[in-house]
């Protein structure tokens, strides 16, 4: 299970058993902070009790190491893990959970009481795995861990296909396999003689929800104080995470998150940072003349890297196996290829991530605000009658279009059909950037379509602040932070993202939405920002976001690949999709239609199914490990 996550830590590996108590625990080491064997793990601590497994990092490890020193702790080495287990030992759990800023999963083992807790950090950045095969209970940073042990049995989970065909990711609690599941953020587990089967309830230690209405009630109405203030808790979230014993760099986009980090990272060091880039040869995509820009201005040490289609085609096969299971979100390509270019320099990378989520930069959210002004008005009732009646327009009427509208109106209309049908914001939005509106039409073999708890939780007055409450509770961590660490760890490199210091998160949303959007132009205040370190002409230029030329590209070099995966027969004897709705789908993509948002979900799962079959079953026995 520890082999089958070497590439998340190349540097150390190590084991540690109780007979007795009928536990291994596991670990993988990507070695930061701390290169000494003194920051080996497991690690137990000073008493002996605790023992502990961990992936991430504790940004504040300096400051609390500091404090438990002034408390009476000694310390061997210089890790953030060491300190962990003596702020477990002063503090207890929950309270160092709530101390802690940071990325992290870890398991920690406590001797005496014979009990195991789980924790992730408060926004997701770092995954847990964890899941029943037989009567033993496994856990992991990756599927891939869990598979690797005999006992694991791969039973697809068709209520979350389902999910995952609706959104193009599979959101926490679930997992594309039944029986095993993902710990939600923020959450810690505590399992006190499990039984066999059971999930377990997660405790939430602190809450993005209550942290989002918290700040609407608390607004900050005088915008040069909040860009201030922004301003120095963004340059102290930046140092906090340039904290390290190997080399570090940065992605430059050369859109405004990422430029804003490098700035603040630029102003805080002695010598050029590194940064780095990917571009594409269709210029509609390309980004890499704005980040060559930004780096010239700044002063950083800049490599790029433009992507060819062959290049990308590539890559395509080894994403089913990176990623464990389905995953469609395209930029999962040029991710991974910037990924491999940054860890030739350097070990550790920060990321722009966060900056659309908390700060309004999505074009969707135009969308969703578009939505209530022209429909809003509307009672409920009457929509969701008229939502149902425009979804069930005859296909005849549509192709009685002329050819150049016929499928841009379709599609138009029936995803504002299905937004029509819903009854909250959240549910509206999620409507809108569906992949599949009505994924129960495409996949066979579904109980129920899994609840997605999160939306329930809290309804916020204005729509466009309850689509970004969606986002950071679904999109974000089940979407971009899987991406960003999957993609990263595959080649052991760590990304940092400073925007999403939790204390960013509850900052932002302090801040009322006319500081966000202004002029019709989302992250309005991070603009203002990256203004006082870029020039505005290199800055202002239209969102383009990290996304694939993949309408073109199926039509062309990956067609032939597509195809394969799409063959009509082979999905039948599959029984897992609508293999006719596929079909007719991808005719309309190679007619000129772009459909390519659709099929890309198909894809990917697909792609997956097929590296499945070609997992090796080990035959032998071993007790429940833990990995990083």
């Amino acid at each position: 299970m520890t082999e089958a996550l070497a590439h998340r830590g190349p540097d150390d590996q190590g084991l540690w058993m109780d007979l007795e108590a009928g536990i291994a625990l596991g670990h993988r080491r990507l070695a930061i902070v701390d290169l000494s064997a003194e920051g080996h793990q497991p690690m137990v601590s000073r008493s002996g009790r605790l023992v502990l497994i961990f992936n991430g990092e504790i940004y504040n490890f300096l400051e609390l190491r500091e404090e438990l020193e002034a408390l009476g702790h000694s310390f061997r080495g210089h890790s953030d893990t060491e300190v962990m287990l003596a702020a477990f030992e002063q503090w207890g759990l929950v309270e160092s959970l709530r101390r802690f800023n940071g990325m992290f999963a870890f398991a920690l083992w406590d001797r005496r009481r014979r009990q195991l807790y789980f924790a992730r950090d408060r926004l997701g950045k770092k995954p847990l795995y964890y899941g029943w095969c037989g009567h033993r209970l496994l856990f992991g940073s990756e599927l891939k861990a869990l598979q690797a042990h005999p006992d694991f049995v791969a039973s697809i989970d068709h209520d979350a296909l389902a999910l995952y065909m609706h959104l193009g990711y599979i959101p926490a609690p679930y997992t594309i396999y039944e029986r095993i599941w993902k710990l939600p953020p923020a959450s810690f587990l505590v399992l006190d003689r499990p039984q066999a089967g059971t999930r377990g309830v997660p405790e939430p230690y602190w809450s993005a929800r209550a942290a989002a209405e918290r700040g609407l009630h608390t607004p900050i109405e005088d915008y040069r104080a909040a860009r201030e203030e922004l301003d120095t808790l963004l340059r102290d979230a930046v140092r906090l995470r340039m904290i390290a014993d190997v080399p570090l760099g940065a992605f430059l986009s050369g859109g405004i998150d990422s430029s804003l980090v490098v700035a603040l990272m630029q102003t805080q060091s002695a010598r050029p940072i590194k940064t780095f880039c990917i571009g594409f040869q269709e210029g509609d995509y390309n980004e890499a003349d704005h980040a060559r820009l930004v780096a010239k201005h700044l002063g950083t040490e800049h490599t790029e890297l433009t992507l060819e289609p062959k290049r990308a085609l590539a890559v395509v096969p080894r994403l089913a196996r990176l990623f464990d299971e389905p995953f469609a979100d395209s930029s999962q390509i040029p991710t991974l290829l910037v990924s491999e270019l940054a860890r030739q320099q350097v070990t550790v990378v920060l990321s722009g991530d966060g900056g659309d989520e908390l700060f309004a930069g999505y074009l969707a959210y135009a969308s969703c605000g578009h939505f209530y002004r022209k429909y809003g008005w509307i009672p409920g009732a009457l929509r969701r009658i008229a939502g149902r009646l425009l979804y069930r327009t005859p296909a005849a009427f549509w192709r009685s279009l002329p050819h150049g509208r016929a499928a841009d109106v379709a599609a138009r209309l029936q995803r504002l059909a299905v937004a029509f049908q819903q009854s909250t914001p959240p549910a509206v939005h999620r409507a809108l950037v569906a992949r599949w509106e009505r994924p129960e039409l495409l996949v066979q073999g579904i109980h129920t379509l899994a609840p997605l708890g999160q939306e329930q939780e809290s309804v916020l007055a204005d729509p466009l602040h309850a689509a970004m409450l969606l986002d950071a509770l679904l999109f974000l961590p089940d979407d971009i932070l899987v991406k960003v660490d999957r993609t990263t760890m595959a080649v052991a490199l760590e990304a940092r993202g400073p925007l999403l210091d939790y204390r960013v998160f509850e900052f932002a949303w302090r801040l009322p939405l006319r500081f966000k959007i202004h002029r019709g132009m989302g992250k309005w205040i991070l603009r203002d920002l990256l203004s006082c370190y870029v020039p505005q002409e290199i800055i202002e230029r239209p969102k383009q976001g990290f996304a694939m030329p993949l309408e073109q590209w199926l039509r062309g070099p990956l067609r032939c690949w597509a195809e394969d995966l799409l063959e009509e027969g082979r999905l039948r004897r599959e029984g897992l999709l609508n293999a006719k709705l596929v079909g007719r789908i991808w005719r309309q993509h190679q007619a000129g239609f772009d459909c390519s948002f659709r099929l890309w979900a198909v894809l990917m799962f697909e792609s997956w199914l097929e590296n499945q079959q070609r997992i090796p079953v080990s035959c032998v026995k071993a007790l429940p490990t833990a990995c990083k």
